[in-house]
C-alpha cells in the first residue's frame, strides 16, 4: 500500500540527519494521500542507521492505523490534526534542530530581518502559547495541533509554513515531504542568521514591508517569476 509514498517519506526523513537537523530519533516527516485520505509517517523511537521505506507506518484520518508492524510516531497526533486543519498541506516535518528550537525555547517569533526569510514565508514566523496543564495532561500530542491550528488563525499557512512551538520545537510544512524538509532547513538557517544578526545590531528592525512582499511575490505569487518556467 502506497509504496511510492513510502518510499518519499523515508527518502525524506533520511534528509534529516544528513541535514544535521536531528540527533538521534529526534525527528520525524510524514507525507499524505489526499486522493486516499491516508497518510505514511517515520515509526517511533527507530534508529536512522536501521531504518527502512517498509517501516514506514500508513494512517488514516480518523487516526487508525492502517499498515505496519512498529508504531507510528509519538507525534502522530498533531501530523493528524495539521493534516486535517491545512487542506493543502503534504508533507510534515518536525525536528528539535538547535537553532529554531532555541528561539522556541526562548519564547520568540522569528521576525523577516532580510530576503532569505522573505523568499521562504510571508512575514514572521509564528511562537504558539504554551499548553495548559490540561492539555498537556490529556491529548498532549493532538493539542499540541490545536495549539498551532490556533496560531495561525488569519495566517495562510502555505505563506507561513513553519512555527515554533514555545518550549519545545518547530513544525513545517510544505507541497509534500521533501518539500517540507526542505522548508525546515531553511528555517534552521533563518534562525542561525535572526540570532547573529540580533547579536551584531540590538536594535535592528524586519525588514520594509515593500521588501519582504517583492521577495515573496516574485517566486510565490500571481506573476511569480523566479526560476524556469516548466
Amino acid at each position: 500500500m502506497l509504496e511510492e509514498l513510502k518510499l518519499s517519506v523515508y527518502e525524506a526523513n533520511m534528509e534529516l540527519p544528513r541535514r544535521g537537523l536531528i540527533t538521534y530519533t529526534w525527528g520525524n516527516v510524514s507525507g499524505i494521500d489526499r486522493e486516499k485520505g491516508l497518510f505514511v509517517i517515520k515509526p517511533s523511537g527507530v534508529d536512522y542507521d536501521k531504518l527502512k521505506p517498509e517501516d514506514m507506518v500508513v494512517m488514516d484520518l480518523d487516526g487508525n492505523q492502517v499498515e505496519g508492524e512498529l508504531n507510528p510516531s509519538s507525534d502522530t497526533a498533531t501530523h493528524l490534526e495539521l493534516y486535517r486543519a491545512f487542506e493543502k498541506i503534504g508533507g510534515i516535518v518536525h525536528t528539535h534542530s538547535p537553532m529554531a528550537t532555541s528561539w522556541a525555547q526562548a519564547g520568540r517569533a522569528l521576525p523577516c530581518y532580510g530576503t532569505t526569510h522573505a523568499d521562504y514565508f510571508y512575514g514572521e514566523i509564528p511562537c504558539a502559547r504554551n499548553l495548559t496543564q490540561e492539555e498537556i495532561d490529556e491529548g498532549y500530542e493532538k493539542n499540541t495541533g490545536t495549539v498551532i491550528i490556533e496560531t495561525f488563525q488569519g495566517i495562510d499557512p502555505m505563506h507561513v509554513p513553519a512555527v515554533l512551538c514555545k518550549n519545545h520545537g518547530p513544525f513545517t510544512w510544505g507541497t509534500d515531504a521533501a518539500n517540507a524538509v526542505h522548508n525546515a532547513v531553511v528555517l534552521e538557517e533563518i534562525a542561525k542568521m535572526n540570532l547573529m544578526t540580533e547579536l551584531l545590531n540590538t536594535a535592528v528592525k524586519p525588514a520594509p514591508q515593500s521588501l519582504q512582499d517583492k521577495h515573496f511575490m516574485r517566486k510565490h505569487g500571481p506573476d511569480a517569476y523566479y526560476g524556469q518556467k516548466k
